[in-house]
């Protein structure tokens, strides 16, 4: 499994570890994930995703996972959660056009 954040694309970096006596060696900077359980309110259902905890506070702070997809990079954004925001975008849409039926 990769360690890349399915939701922002966070990824592992490289840089150098630098010791008190200036010596460098390289090293790797691990993205901090976590797998979470996320609700979507047009589909009814949860989703589980590995994402890092500042991807966790970006999707709380736009009002949950529909509203994050919905403004997301596709170029960002895993295979599994393109299809996730194909899904809701078609959710929504069928949704809206019911009450204009009505």
């Amino acid at each position: 499994m990769a360690r890349r954040c399915e939701l922002t694309g966070k990824a592992v970096q490289a840089g150098n570890k630098v010791s008190h006596a200036n010596n460098k060696s390289r090293r790797r900077f691990l993205p901090n994930l976590n797998e979470v359980t996320l609700t979507s309110e047009s589909l009814g259902q949860s989703v589980k995703l590995r994402i890092s905890s500042h991807a966790l506070r970006s999707v709380e702070h736009r009002g949950g996972l529909d509203a994050f997809l919905a403004k997301a990079k596709d170029i960002d954004l895993s295979t599994r959660a393109r299809r996730l925001k194909r899904t809701i975008e078609k959710r929504i849409a069928v949704q809206a056009e019911a009450p204009a039926q009505a």
